[in-house]
């Protein structure tokens, strides 16, 4: 690609883990899900957007069922710091992996 092409990103998200202390219950259609992961989106505006998302509490796979995450300072912080850390490694990259076929 050339230099005087900026690539139109129209997506960055990461999942990311929910530390047991931080996880928290939620009920939808009659069911309790126990909430263990984020994905944080950042969006066009440079703002961070997250869902919860996991299992039901009774065991068993469930839905994929989106939650909304709580406004707690200890969850914007994890998002924060998730967001940070993803900054660091994206920017860190190293490429495809060349293959030698």
């Amino acid at each position: 690609m050339s230099s005087d092409v900026t690539p139109d990103v129209g997506a960055l998200a990461i999942n990311v883990t929910i530390p047991e202390e931080l996880r928290w219950t939620d009920t939808r259609r009659g069911t309790e899900f126990t909430l263990t992961t984020l994905n944080v989106r950042l969006l066009r505006d440079g703002h961070l957007a997250a869902k919860a998302y996991g299992r039901p509490t009774a065991g068993g796979r469930g839905t994929y069922v989106s939650f909304a995450v709580p406004d707690r300072p200890e969850l914007a912080d994890l998002v924060a710091g998730a967001a940070s850390r993803a900054g660091v490694l994206w920017a860190a990259h190293r490429g495809l992996p060349r293959s030698d076929g």
